[in-house]
């Protein structure tokens, strides 16, 4: 998947294809309602972008929820183009923007049908499935090692 690129997105000018992917992805398909999609926490955020053959395929967002935890959101990829791996190479590039910034955990809410895929880049459930927007998810965390 050479022609795959993946970066920070500026914003706001990317924004509206990160909109449109998670409005396709979330809202279209899985039917989560455009209040809770768009929570306000945005324009607080580090958002991903990925390319293929210079179109917009797939994002995701990472929030620092203070300086040792990053939560990371809204991963997308379009369906016409899943399975190729393309949301495990956003993850892998989130964990290393996440990790530049010395930030030692990072927790994600995993819709419960694809937990496997951040099981094979090392997160761990925590606690019990639980529900939302109406989606089954399961919390995953994933320590980073400090070099002292």
């Amino acid at each position: 998947m050479s022609n795959l690129v993946i970066k920070v997105a500026e914003l706001p000018k990317d924004f509206p294809a990160i909109q449109a992917i998670r409005k396709s992805v979330f809202q279209e398909e899985q039917g989560v309602d455009s209040a809770l999609e768009f929570d306000g926490k945005d324009e607080i955020s580090d958002h991903l972008i990925a390319y293929l053959n210079m179109e917009v395929v797939g994002t995701t967002r990472i929030r620092y929820l203070d300086d040792k935890t990053a939560k990371i959101e809204r991963l997308a990829v379009l369906s016409k183009v899943r399975g190729q791996g393309i949301g495990k190479k956003i993850m892998e590039n989130a964990l290393q923007v996440i990790a530049s910034r010395n930030i030692t955990e990072v927790v994600i809410h995993a819709q419960e049908y694809v937990k496997d895929l951040y099981k094979k880049l090392d997160f761990v459930e925590e606690g019990e499935i639980f529900e939302e927007a109406n989606i089954l998810h399961v919390k995953m965390i994933k320590r980073f090692l400090q070099l002292k």
